[in-house]
Order: structure tokens, then sequence, then C-alpha cells
């Protein structure tokens, strides 16, 4: 029995509603076709794309995108590369696994299939499993630490003013006062460091409320500037969370990006409106994205894997105590923050859910 050949109108049916990104390469690598998830991954319609040559829509980790397809081409052999960027409709890059098929069809010119699967949710949740992690790991080893230096720091203080009260000598009291006023000092920074310790008050909050107060109070710091630029959704609900716990971590978030960005720099506030995303392994109907973004020198390499961690800072004479806190706020709230930087280029993305919690 002899099957037949599937035929060309239902070959581009199947192409149409696949999922993955699916592209066709004619001899010369020229684009011919290419399916609407391709579409979707690029950001631009396909007569926009079709015709281009492959070496301006694919990349290689070598940059030699056409040698590597005509060789593909000669030896009949596909491959793959994992983890490459291409370049979307704005600028913007998305991670992709990238597999190029030769197809020869016995007498007809041959073609390359290149099949694209985008891999940024997968890497972008792993990265957050792992940062979540990482602050949850930091902040019990910070409270155990705490707990212990703030047992004897007590016990110090109170001998300090017991025995400031049996010298004879007033003048004295000048050593017992500095000792009292370190304790009190060390004692705030432990309690800075653990984060509030209060029932969270909850209420339904507007998210541009927060951020414009916080915006008040960064032009009120800094008048001479830097230019604080707003593009709000009007969009976005109200959603129910501690306002003060907001302000307070995007205020952190807001003094860092002044203090790079400078007076001459510039700072933007955003916020969109994401549907069915993943914060950590959860998925969410409606998430809340606000952006702090500064156009300053970006934060140095050899800390930019640890800037949520206590006592990390990229500033002179920084406590490193401000991202932690930011952290541990908006993960009060089941919430994320995450940060891209390069320089010119720095923003925290600070991922909230809309929807109320059912734990």
């Amino acid at each position: 029995m002899t099957i037949p050949a599937p035929k060309p109108a239902l070959e581009r049916m199947i192409l149409d509603h696949l999922n993955t990104a699916v592209m066709l390469f004619d001899t010369h690598l020229y684009l011919k076709y290419l399916n609407p998830a391709a579409e979707v991954l690029f950001e631009v319609s396909s007569r926009h794309l079709v015709g281009q040559h492959a070496s301006s829509l694919l990349p290689c980790p070598d940059n030699a995108v056409e040698e590597r397809l005509a060789a593909a081409l000669s030896s009949r052999h596909p491959f793959t590369e994992r983890e490459i960027n291409v370049v979307v409709g704005d600028g913007r890059t998305k991670t992709v696994n990238c597999t190029v098929l030769p197809l020869h069809h016995f007498d007809a010119a041959k073609e390359v299939l290149v099949e694209l699967y985008q891999v940024d949710r997968q890497l972008r949740i792993t990265r957050e499993e792992q940062l979540l992690s990482q602050h949850q790991a930091s902040q019990a080893l910070i409270r155990g630490l705490a707990h212990e230096i703030k047992n004897p720091l007590g016990g110090l203080r109170g001998a300090a003013q017991l025995l400031e009260r049996e010298l004879p000598d007033p003048s004295l009291r000048e050593y017992t006062r500095i000792i009292i006023d370190e304790a009190d000092r060390l004692q705030s920074l432990m309690n800075r460091m653990i984060g509030p310790n209060l029932m969270p008050r909850r209420g339904l909050v507007n998210i541009h409320d927060v951020l414009e107060y916080v915006r008040g109070l960064i032009l009120a710091e800094s008048p001479r500037g830097p230019q604080v630029r707003r593009d709000y959704d009007p969009s976005i609900p109200d959603f129910v969370a501690d306002q003060d716990r907001l302000i307070q971590a995007f205020l952190n978030l807001a003094r860092n990006a002044a203090a790079a960005a400078g007076v001459d720099g510039g700072m933007e506030l955003k916020t969109r409106v994401l549907r069915q995303f993943t914060i950590g392994n959860r998925r969410h109907r409606l998430v809340l994205q606000a952006l702090v973004r500064d156009n300053g020198v970006g934060i140095p390499d050899e800390i930019r894997d640890q800037i949520f961690f206590p006592m990390v800072s990229g500033h002179p004479g920084g406590t490193g105590l401000g991202l932690s806190i930011a952290q541990e706020l908006i993960n009060q709230h089941g919430g994320l923050i995450e940060c891209e930087s390069r320089p010119g280029d720095t923003t925290f993305f600070v991922y909230l859910p809309l929807e109320p919690s059912h734990d």
C-alpha cells in the first residue's frame, strides 16, 4: 500500500499551527517562509522578513552563520545550537535553541529548515528559583546571627547603664555613653538586616500612588536631578498589599537609581501588566511589572550576581542593605525583584501578583 505524500496546503496548515518557530531558507539562504510562531518570536510580520538573508536573522557563536548553514546543506547533517540570542523587532534579544535541518527533495533545490525554540522562560524560572533560594538562605543566616548578636548587646548596654550610675566622676560617663550609643547603633543595624517583624498591614493599594510618593521623595532629596520620567499603565487595578512596605521597597530602588544616574542623568518609573506570568515556580493570571531604570555607569560585574545579598554595595560608603531589604519586602507580597545592568542602562524589575493569594 502506498501512502500518499501530504499536500502542500496540509503541510502549511500544520506549520502554521505549531507553537515552535519554523523558518525555511532557499539554497542561497534567503528566507522563503516563516510560520506565525516565528512572527511572534521576532515580533515582526512575515512581509518584513521574507527575502532577508539568514546571516541577518540568525546568530552563531562564531558569527559564521552562512558558512555553518552552507556546510549543513553540503553534508546533509543537521545540527543544534543551544541558548543563543536572536534580535527581535525593537532591538531586544531573546534566547533560543536553534536546530538546523537540511532538506533534499530528490531533484528539487536544496533548502534549510530552521527551528527556533524560545528558552527565556525556562531560564528565567531557573534563575528566579535560585534567587529566591539564595535570598531565603541568606535571610535565615542573618536572622540566626542577629539573634546571637542582639542578646549579648542587650547585656552589654544594660551593664554600661548600671556602671554609668555608679561612676563618681561625671566626666567618666563619656565612655559609658560611647558603649551605649554603639550598642544602640549595632541594635539598629541588626533590626534593619532582619527586616520588619510586625505583621503586614494589608489593604487596597494603587501602585501609581506608591510610585508618585517615592518620586516626590526623590525630587525632594535631589532637587537638582536626576530627571525622573514616568511611563504608567493606567489599566493596572488596585491590589491588596502593605502600602508602607511597598513604598520602602521602591524607595530603596529609586535612591540607588538616583545615586547611579547623578545630577546630569535620568531615571524612569514604568508599569505594565503581564498575563499568565510565572514568579519562581508559581504561575499567576495577572502580574504587575514595575521598572526602576537609570542611565548610570551600571553595576560592576564582580558583584552583579550578589547585589541582593546583605552588606554587598556598589556605592562607596554604602551599607549594602537597601536591595536586600527591598527584596525581602517584595518577597513578603509573593513577588520578586530582578536586575539587568550594562553601562548606561540598569533596570530593576519588580514583579507582584495582582490577584488575591489563596495561601
